[in-house]
């Protein structure tokens, strides 16, 4: 599954770094279809998530990857194929659909496989995605030198054939344990209670609702850092890619050893005192980045940038582990779906988010930070109960043995 996730994101930084240019030189498409596009594709995509994970209390997790897999892989091949807008948009949403579902079967897969060590696989499991990303997206600014149309299409094309290889590795795969699924016969009847379902839980989908708002850092370093650098800072513009790598790199090297404060519920719930701090520095320091010169304006953005990197890292810790601890074994699938729609909604709003903070100014980056650190507070308060309590006694979904 770490081989999956290396081939996968290695495709994801082929295509995310250069899907917009795409969209706009071979397509030619205007600036406003590109962005309605992205956003559609981005709203669709949120429904992917709680289906991956429904599915996969239902059906083997293995199966329910292949299957994605190869519908990603032909949405990239659908999009080589047409410029008419329409299709266009059905096809990225499809894409999306593929996109957030896979990322929830390979989350759930790890926590069938691996248990308690899931923090660690985690952290490794990122590590080898940032990898990935950064792999991608070196051989992608060496095709857009060449600047052509074939450039751009041949990498769309290995962003399909990545999904490819990731569906022939997924046959590698063994189908791990599941508390959601067991087999019935006429000496073991099916259970007549209906399975847990997270859309009556009001405490899950609270922890939802916080988690949406904690996922803000990537629209930081997608929006926020860019923007913020061109329009409102000194700092040269050539500082945008090299906080991008900074982030990767920060990312790779200190992953796996920040993974051991999280090791366990209580340690990762505990985690999010320090991650309230480093949203909060993270924020003062973009504000105060807009009010001195060049050299202290990339100082203090360079700062920012490693402040929501680390945010970013001790999040991912947290968030893995609290979202499979809040869950009863026997949904999990459908649980962590519904977790997924956190990140799929902070895609599409969280933009917004960020460009509010911009259009505010100094004041509103400092407000954005604080924001954050308050929720991190309410979800360190919202989740105690609830991890105190012992594990909910759910009867699973049933599969007939024919």
């Amino acid at each position: 599954m770490l081989a999956i996730a290396l081939v996968d994101r290695i495709g994801s930084g082929l295509w995310a770094s250069v899907s917009v240019l795409y969209f706009t030189y071979v397509s030619e498409l205007s600036l406003t279809q590109v962005g309605t596009l992205a956003a559609a594709a981005g709203a669709i995509g949120i429904a992917g998530a709680p289906m991956g994970g429904k599915l996969a209390d239902r059906f083997p997790i293995t199966r329910v990857l292949l299957t994605v897999q190869l519908i990603r892989a032909v949405a990239s091949c659908a999009l080589l194929t047409t410029d008419n807008y329409a299709l266009l948009i059905a096809f990225s949403a499809v894409g999306g659909l593929g996109d957030r579902a896979a990322s929830i079967l390979t989350k759930l897969y790890a926590t069938r496989v691996a248990g308690p060590e899931r923090v660690h696989y985690q952290a490794f499991q990122r590590t080898v995605a940032n990898a990935g990303w950064a792999l991608g997206g070196l051989a992608a600014a060496a095709a857009l030198a060449l600047g052509t149309t074939a450039a751009y299409q041949w990498l769309l094309a290995g962003d399909a054939l990545s999904f490819v290889a990731s569906a022939l590795l997924t046959l590698r795969c063994g189908e791990p344990p599941s508390s959601s699924r067991t087999v019935t016969t006429s000496k073991h009847p099916a259970p007549t209670t209906r399975p847990a379902t997270p859309w009556r839980d009001r405490t899950y989908l609270a922890y939802v609702a916080t988690e949406t708002v904690l996922f803000l850092d990537d629209a930081v370093f997608k929006v926020g850092l860019p923007l913020w650098i061109a329009h409102e800072s000194n700092a040269p513009n050539g500082l945008v890619p090299l906080l991008m790598v900074l982030n990767n790199v920060m990312v790779v090297a200190l992953q796996v050893p920040l993974a051991r404060f999280g090791t366990t519920t209580a340690a990762a719930r505990n985690l999010l005192l320090p991650l309230s701090a480093t949203f909060a520095l993270g924020g003062t320091a973009m504000a105060l980045a807009a009010t001195g010169g060049a050299v202290t304006a990339t100082a203090l953005l360079t700062a920012a940038a490693a402040a929501f990197t680390m945010a970013e890292m001790l999040h991912a810790t947290i968030s893995w582990e609290l979202s499979v601890a809040l869950a009863p074994e026997t949904a999990q699938g459908t649980y962590l779906g519904v977790h997924g729609l956190a990140q799929s909604v902070q895609r599409t709003f969280g933009p917004l988010a960020v460009t509010a903070a911009i259009a505010a100014g100094p004041a509103g980056w400092a407000a954005f930070g604080t924001v954050i650190a308050l929720t991190c507070t309410i979800q360190h308060r919202l989740v105690r109960g609830r991890l105190t309590q012992p594990s909910l006694s759910v009867p699973p979904v049933t599969v007939s043995e024919n």
